[in-house]
């Protein structure tokens, strides 16, 4: 109808941080990631991230997790906090304990542990309240 000038619209493309830990890494000590993360490799140690963690299943992690969502088809041994939702994939393997709202096991994968799913938000220091 009218004329007008060819616009070319800038749109900045929405990446989200993304790391990985690739199959032949072997980390030991404390990481600390923003975004998503996926791990091939054996990490030692700590991971925390606000975002996604994903554990391949070729990935072995020993010691405490802690995430936004975790989706786990390795080998996990140690304490996990999920703020959103812990989802094990077959054939993955959680040892430990682990705090989160939401958990969904798949059948073929293995849990072994506490799950405390309390209404707490999992971002906070649990607090300790005494009825009188």
């Amino acid at each position: 109808m009218w004329a007008r000038k060819d616009q070319v619209e800038h749109i900045e493309p929405d990446f989200e941080n993304f790391t990985l830990l690739a199959k032949d890494v072997d980390f030991k000590g404390v990481v600390n990631f923003d975004g998503t993360v996926r791990v091939d490799g054996r990490v030692e140690g700590e991971i925390h991230t606000t975002g996604t963690l994903i554990v391949g299943e070729h990935a072995m992690i020993k010691g405490i997790v802690s995430a936004g969502v975790l989706m786990n088809s390795g080998k996990i041994n140690g304490t996990i906090t999920a703020v959103e939702k812990i989802h094990i994939l077959k054939p993955g393997v959680l040892v430990g304990d682990i705090r989160t709202p939401l958990i969904a096991i798949e059948e073929g994968s293995h849990f072994h542990g506490m799950c405390d799913m309390g209404v707490q938000s999992w971002s906070e220091p649990a607090a300790v309240s005494i009825a009188s």
